[in-house]
This record gives C-alpha cells, sequence and structure tokens, in this order.
C-alpha cells in the first residue's frame, strides 16, 4: 500500500519557508515520493481550513517513513518547522 505524508500548516515566516521549499524536493525524489498537493485553494466543509495543505505520496509507507525520518530531510524539517506551526501525519493509503 502506498503511503502519504499530509501535512497542514500555518507560515509564520515566509522567507524562511520559501528555503525550505526551494530545498525540499530533491530529498521527496529520492525517496519515490511525489507531491500530490502543495498548497493551493482549500476550503473548509466540515470545521475550519488551515492556511496550507500538503500531500506527498509515495510507494509505500515505509518509503514515506524513512523519507521524514532520513538524514538528507531531518535539516529540512528543523528549518521547516522554524517558520510554520501545524501538523504533519503518515498514513497508509491506497
Amino acid at each position: 500500500m502506498k503511503g502519504y505524508v499530509i501535512a497542514e500548516i500555518e507560515i509564520i515566516d515566509q522567507k524562511t519557508y520559501d528555503e525550505y521549499r526551494a530545498q525540499v524536493l530533491p530529498t521527496v525524489e529520492r525517496y519515490g515520493g511525489r507531491f500530490l498537493v502543495r498548497g493551493g485553494k482549500a476550503e473548509a466543509l466540515e470545521g475550519s481550513a488551515p492556511g496550507r495543505v500538503v500531500v506527498l505520496e509515495f510507494a509505500s509507507y515505509d518509503a514515506a517513513a524513512a523519507w521524514y525520518r532520513s538524514a538528507e530531510y531531518s535539516p529540512l524539517a528543523a528549518l521547516r518547522q522554524s517558520a510554520t506551526r501545524g501538523r504533519l501525519i503518515l498514513v497508509e493509503g491506497a
């Protein structure tokens, strides 16, 4: 089954977040992932909408977990965390 990383974030430091965005794609691709959603228009159908939604797809749950826990992504995760508030979740799916 595929693995998905879903992020709901609010950007609090745009400049730092832009630095993160400029560097993250090669790490995602290195682990076989791709962006399905990377920001864009969002509408709350129930509850409240986050500032930004990102969805990454990987070949498996384990591949998604390996990317998130990788040495390549770790410093970028810290950079993103310094520029945003929100949450990331790892989900197994079809």
